[in-house]
This record gives structure tokens, C-alpha cells and sequence, in this order.
């Protein structure tokens, strides 16, 4: 039996999604709680792979089981295994051609970085933050280069094992609610740190350190070195997993991330 579930967590007490020797990642701990509640081993597959202090709220992942147990034991249960930094929201029995991964058709990333003089005292480890003046109307505009099937090897980390550095950006936006500034990508699949080194580069438009036309000539180098640095984890969210309809998940989660850390500080 093949079942899904959406999950989230806060990055800060896991070192990324992948298992780990130390058991310290977010698959560690939850195949531990699922194993639990099978009564046997339990293997997981993501729908994609977070970096250490990446957060998500709409994470997805697919497990197989050889017992029946109730819905509530895969949520209730398996929550009530876990740390307070990781949550299971649903879960539901699948088709066992479903796959967490490859059964996606876009994930959703969202960056959030404060925007403002002095760094955050309060939610430090769930904001990014630049100090000096940002200008999101450049940056948006130099974000539209990015929009499409393009080569994103200029964004993408040295270690990255992705066979293929082509991606297809389907949207980036740039919006501001008073010191918060949202990055909200949505891409067919995304290379390691690509969300965080565009991000860092288009600060580097957004603070008049470069010119907006500037990212599309990063982008068609197809060199990681032309790009800004990779910006902090710590404001990096997966918001959400899409697939097709006819698999019958939940649509995902609201946009109400991360919670009254957007209210206390826009």
C-alpha cells in the first residue's frame, strides 16, 4: 500500500532533508515516527530535497506499508512521534504508480528577506536580511530574464548532481509589504541553491550594484562565478508540491507563511 503525505517543518533543527549518519535530517526523524506506527522498516521519497535550514510547509512524500492502519495514524500518530519542528498536515492512501517526485509537475519556493537597517533580533532563523535600501521594481524587472526553459548552470551550486542544468521557470515575483520583501519562484524542478543565488543576484540589481539587464547576461555566461553569492538558508521556504488533479491530493496550503512572522513584520 502506497501512501502520501503533506508535511512541514522548520528547517533550524534538521541539517536538510536528506538522511544523515547522525540521524539529524528531516527524513531521519520521520521514517523513524512512520516506522513506528507500521510496525517495520519504512523507506520515503520527497517530492524534493531541502538544504540545511530550509523550511517547508507544503512538502510532500510517499511511503509504502505493508499494514492497514487509519488515516489518523499516518497525521495524529506519527505527529505525536515527532519533534515540535516537524508536522505531518494530511495523508492518503495512492495508486502505487505515484511518486512524491517524479509525479510532480512544479514545486513553489518562497524567500523572504527583511529589508531593512539593522539585522532582526526576532525570527532570525526564518528571514533572510539585506540592510541597505532595496529596489524591487528593478529587480523585478531583471527577474523576468529568468522566466522559462533556460540553462541555469549560473545558479546552480558547484556540488550540484543534477544530470541536466535546464529548468523551466513558469513565475517569479518580487512583492513588498512594508520591510519584507517575498521572492515567490515556481520551476519544473529547481538545481541546489538555485533559489538562494538568484536571489543574491537579484539584490545585487536591487541595491544598484548592477543593472537589471545585467541577470540575463549572468544567466546566458552559464558560469556559476558571474553570479552573486548564495544567500542564507534561513529565509527559504518549499511552500508547495503541484500535481496533476487526477491523483486527488489537497491543493496545498495557504500563503500564510511563516505566520506571524510576516505580520509582526511588515
Amino acid at each position: 500500500m502506497r501512501i502520501a503525505l503533506g508535511l512541514e517543518y522548520d528547517g533550524v533543527g534538521f541539517c536538510g532533508w536528506q538522511t544523515q549518519p547522525g540521524g539529524c535530517g528531516v527524513q531521519d526523524a520521520l521514517e523513524d515516527a512512520l516506522s513506528d506506527i507500521a510496525g517495520h522498516s519504512v523507506k520515503t521519497v520527497c517530492a524534493g530535497r531541502t538544504d540545511a535550514g530550509v523550511h517547508a510547509c507544503g512538502q510532500v512524500v510517499h511511503f509504502d506499508v505493508d499494514v492497514v492502519r487509519p488515516v489518523s495514524a499516518w497525521t495524529r500518530g506519527v505527529n505525536a512521534l515527532l519533534s515540535s519542528s516537524a508536522s505531518v498536515q494530511w495523508a492518503q492512501e495512492v495508486d502505487e504508480a505515484f511518486h512524491a517526485r517524479f509525479s510532480a509537475t512544479a514545486r513553489r519556493y518562497k524567500y523572504f528577506l527583511l529589508n531593512r537597517a539593522h539585522r532582526p533580533g526576532l525570527h532570525a532563523n526564518y528571514l533572510g536580511w539585506f540592510h541597505a535600501p532595496l529596489d524591487e521594481e528593478a529587480m523585478r524587472a531583471a527577474a523576468q530574464a529568468l522566466v522559462g526553459e533556460h540553462d541555469f548552470t549560473s545558479f546552480r551550486a558547484a556540488e550540484c548532481q543534477a544530470k541536466s542544468p535546464v529548468r523551466v521557470v513558469e513565475e517569479l515575483c518580487v512583492s513588498r509589504a512594508g520591510n519584507l520583501i517575498c521572492f515567490e519562484i515556481e520551476a519544473n524542478a529547481f538545481l541546489q541553491h538555485m533559489v538562494r543565488n538568484i536571489v543574491g543576484s537579484l539584490i545585487y540589481v536591487g541595491c544598484a550594484r548592477q543593472s537589471p539587464s545585467w541577470i540575463g547576461e549572468v544567466l546566458e555566461a552559464r558560469d556559476r562565478s558571474r553570479a552573486a553569492p548564495t544567500i542564507s538558508a534561513n529565509g527559504l521556504y518549499l511552500s508547495s508540491v503541484k500535481y496533476a488533479k487526477s491523483w486527488g491530493l489537497p491543493d496545498g496550503v495557504p500563503d500564510a507563511l511563516p505566520y506571524g512572522v510576516l505580520a509582526a513584520l511588515a
